[in-house]
């Protein structure tokens, strides 16, 4: 990338797109009732808390070589502001547990529907099986659901792929 200034998809001057040399760039999106990891609900989100969930995310995001941010958030208005920005920013891909939004996040999921990246949905639940629909889901290019902390893995190497069989 070149030093010069670039416009955002709000029509803003943005700062050069910075990255280390063609790594790319994935946000994990955790959505509302996400920060209590371990605590809420543990028969089904099991005991493994946020902190040690973002380890090992990192952990798996440096072995493969990828920038990955993770951002949490209770308010979707919110979420909706960090994809954007994280688009604006030179976003490749990004993975996201809807969680509380699934249910009726009709401004996320026409976010989702904006940009031109692959996006993958996770789940650590079947939620299928308990009977919840997700209305994020039909932007995304795929979904993974009911695998534990294993789904958020799963996901970024769906995104990977993804990004991998998009190159020319």
């Amino acid at each position: 990338m070149t030093g010069a200034t670039r416009k955002t998809a709000a029509g803003r001057t943005a700062a050069p797109r910075r990255r280390r040399a063609n790594r790319p760039r994935i946000l994990l999106l955790q959505g509302a009732n996400m920060t209590y990891l371990g605590q809420r609900q543990p028969e089904l989100y099991g005991t493994t808390t946020r902190a040690e969930l973002d380890s090992l995310l990192a952990a798996h995001a440096r072995a493969r070589g990828v920038d990955l941010d993770i951002v949490y958030t209770h308010v979707e208005g919110e979420a909706v502001a960090r994809i954007y920005g994280a688009l604006d920013a030179g976003l490749d891909a990004l993975v996201m547990n809807p969680a509380g939004f699934l249910y009726a996040g009709f401004a996320l999921r026409d976010c989702l529907r904006a940009i031109p990246v692959p996006i993958v949905e996770v789940h650590m639940t079947n939620i299928e099986k308990r009977g919840v629909r997700t209305i994020t889901a039909e932007a995304a290019t795929g979904y993974i659901a009911g695998f534990g902390i294993d789904s958020y893995i799963l996901g970024l190497d769906a995104a990977l792929g993804l990004l991998a069989r998009a190159k020319p």
